[in-house]
Parts: C-alpha cells; structure tokens; sequence
C-alpha cells in the first residue's frame, strides 16, 4: 500500500505522488487525481499549495495512487474523462474518450450545416461521446447511438441526461441492427480496429479497457468491414459514412469504402498528423 508521510500539504503530496507514478504524464495524473478527491478544480491545487488536506481525502488519493502505480487509468479512478469540451462519466465498461477522435467529429460538423436538420447515427457509441459532440453542436439534428453493450448504453444515456442534451437516443444492439427504419444523411463511428494479437493490448492503460471495443480480427478490418456494409442499407443517397482506423490502416479503409461501392472516398489525419479517419459518400 502507497503511504505518502505525514503531514502533507498539497505541494508535498503532489511532489511525492510524482516521484511514485514514474511516467511522462506523472505529474498531470497526480494532480487529476487529487483535484478529483477534493472535489476542486485543477487550478486550486496551484492556488494553495499549502494547503493540508483532511485525513479522509489523503487516505483516498494514497488508495488511487496504488491502483495508477498498478496501471489503471486515470479515467477510470476518476470517473471523468473530457471530450470536445464535455466532461462525461467513464467506466470500465466503456472506452475512454481519447483527443484524436475529436477528428472524426470535426468531420462530421463540417458536412452537416449548423442550421442542419440531419439524421446522424453514431455506431458503437461507448460513453456517447461523438454522439453527444455532434449532438451540441447541432441541436436541430437527430442523432441516434446504438452499443452492442447495454450497460454502455446506459452510461451514455446518463451522460446526455447530465448534459441536458436531449436531441439524441441510445439504442442496444449490434451496429446497424437497431436502426429505425429510415434514410440517415450521416453515419460515424469509431469501431475496434487493433489487431487481435497486436501486443498493445496487453500494455499500459489499454489493458483495462474492454477488450471487445479495441480488437477487431487478425488485421484489425472485421467491423471496419461490417459498418461499412451494413451502412449502405442505411444511408440516404448522398449521404456520408465517416470511420476512425489506425494510423496504419489509411489505405486499406479507403480501399474497403470504395470497394463497398461508396464515392468521393477520402482519408483524413489527425492533430499529429496521422492517418485517422476515412470518408465516403453513397
């Protein structure tokens, strides 16, 4: 059990956490962890460095700081993760949110005007986060979430209560197969596409996310291939199919799109400059 010593001020425990957590990110995740046990923002850990914090709350940041020397993410201590500006509930039965995917929806929000009325859906949508991104920034659109996982299902739904954003519904079921019976303009998502024996999943903070939301067959394309198929039948004429992949998987996607029968088919690199995110049109 990690004990930092007594008596502790803010400075000191971050200090000392910093040294225990042995990572480049040592000193964010410290703070993150801290600011979440005291209920403060980041900002007051700056503000009051001096300050001692009660035994309870020094006994509770000790405990996370065990369970993220052990590798557990920090979202998953916290509860939290931030996306496109929203703060969203995680839990290990749900991916946790992370920056590149904000591509995906700045995509999105490039093809849909902000006076759009769209039917957007959002495939294998976890916490909600595209859905829910692209659900505020286009409040007059329709946006529909569906989760192979009810309990994430249920999260999501959480998220988009606390949010008060209420122009988007979560579905149970395998990707397309909840779809109502209707033309959509657009169709996201962000499936597994690791290799099922690529050996990051047995690494870092990957390790405890849910395996069935990051492995996708021996090359990392079987739902990568079935959204695509499934979405034809779901697509009005015109309309987008906008898919996350791996950095190394650019030419294979746009590959598969365009032998699916999709047009205009185009990749898209992220904020590192990175291969991310494929798009094709019906």
């Amino acid at each position: 059990m990690i004990k930092t010593p007594e008596p502790g001020s803010i400075r000191q425990l971050l200090e000392q956490a910093t040294r225990l957590l042995h990572s480049d990110s040592a000193r964010l995740d410290a703070e993150v962890l801290l600011a979440s046990v005291l209920d403060k923002p980041r900002s007051h850990l700056h503000a009051w460095p001096e300050q001692v914090p009660p035994p309870a709350a020094r006994a509770q940041f000790d405990e996370l700081l065990q369970r993220r020397v052990a590798g557990e993410p920090v979202a998953y201590l916290t509860g939290v993760r931030e996306f496109w500006s929203l703060s969203l509930a995680v839990t290990p039965d749900t991916l946790i949110p992370r920056p590149e995917t904000e591509t995906l929806v700045a995509l999105a929000l490039e093809k849909v005007p902000a006076s759009s009325t769209a039917r957007i859906a959002d495939l294998g949508t976890g916490s909600g986060a595209i859905a829910l991104a692209i659900a505020h920034e286009r409040p007059r659109c329709q946006v529909i979430a569906t989760d192979l996982s009810a309990t994430a299902v249920a999260v999501a739904s959480r998220n988009a209560r606390q949010l008060g954003i209420d122009n988007v519904e979560f579905l149970a079921g395998n990707w397309c197969q909840p779809l109502p019976d209707m033309p959509f303009d657009m169709i996201v998502s962000n499936p597994p596409y690791i290799r099922q024996d690529d050996p990051h999943l047995e690494q870092g903070d990957v390790r405890f996310e849910p395996r069935r939301a990051l492995a996708a067959g021996p090359e990392g394309m079987d739902d990568l291939r079935a959204i695509a198929n499934c979405a034809l039948d779901h697509l009005r004429s015109g309309g987008w199919l906008l898919l996350e992949h791996g950095y190394d998987q650019g030419n294979n996607a746009t590959r598969l799109l365009a032998a699916a029968g999709f047009r205009a088919v185009s990749d898209h690199a992220d904020d590192a400059g990175l291969s991310r995110v494929v798009a094709g049109r019906k």
